[in-house]
């Protein structure tokens, strides 16, 4: 139960469900790439990919400093489905701008 109010839960903001959108169109991104491209500061980002991470929808993977988020593989029928109709929402988003040096 607690793993599906999590999941519910990420799933009841803007900003989070334009981050799934933009990693599922994008792939694995650098922090650093999602801070630029959506203009947020890195505490600001990191508590919605803790959120996110947490909520089943996330992984991390990392590699020096640097810190990659992608969706987790494989989803959940769950979250594979949530991340279905995220994608079918006309939603706007940042174009992708790279900034780390990887």
């Amino acid at each position: 139960m607690d793993i599906f109010l999590k999941t519910t839960s990420a799933l009841n903001d803007e900003t989070r469900i334009r981050i799934l959108k933009f990693l599922n169109i994008h792939g694995k991104c650098c922090v650093c790439d999602l801070e630029n491209s959506f203009e947020m500061i890195q505490s600001r980002l990191s508590r919605h990919l803790k959120i996110l991470k947490e909520a089943g929808f996330l992984r991390v993977d990392r590699e020096g400093r640097w810190a990659y988020y992608s969706l987790r593989s494989p989803l959940d029928e769950f979250r594979q489905s949530c991340v279905k109709e995220i994608n079918t929402l006309d939603i706007q988003l940042p174009n992708l701008i790279k900034a780390c040096n990887k």
